[in-house]
């Protein structure tokens, strides 16, 4: 029997890394007649530099996180995937990411985009598709590769 999942996430933060874990996640979604969760998490730690912290800044950070989930849904719906939800929060995404945002909505798999951290940003602020592979209860799907599994031309 083939594995079929019911319920996939994909966190996506409109970055090309995102973009290629989106359409992977479309295509799984649609195989598997599964429901699509698009996420989207703030970093709320870029606010606590910010000296005097201002709402203007959260309220700009979440309108341009409901106009992205609102392209990618479009784009979802356009492709053929019947059952879209989002999602978007505020914290630390490793920790969103991996545990709360899958936990809350009875996530079995996450797609997410390798990110492009060399080996010292890693070390130091370590990466969130690591972070999410060693503490997701769930399957963990990362996408390097473009829908021809191919690596796209400007990562070579």
């Amino acid at each position: 029997m083939d594995q079929e999942y019911s319920k996939i996430m994909v966190a996506v933060d409109g970055s090309s890394e995102a973009e290629l874990a989106f359409k992977k996640a479309v295509n799984v979604a649609k195989r598997n007649q599964a429901e699509l969760l698009l996420a989207h998490v703030i970093d709320t730690r870029a606010f606590q530099t910010v000296s005097s912290f201002d709402n203007v800044l959260a309220e700009q950070a979440t309108d341009m996180a409901k106009q992205t989930l609102s392209d990618y849904e479009a784009d979802a719906k356009k492709a053929g995937v019947d059952h879209i939800s989002t999602v978007i929060e505020y914290g630390a995404p490793k920790v969103m990411i991996a545990t709360q945002i899958p936990e809350n909505n009875q996530i079995d798999l996450i797609m997410l985009g390798a990110t492009g951290l060399n080996a010292v940003e890693r070390l130091f602020i370590g990466s969130v598709s690591e972070y999410v592979i060693r503490n997701a209860s769930c399957d963990v799907l990362i996408v390097r590769t473009d829908l021809e599994n191919k690596v796209p031309k400007e990562d070579k």
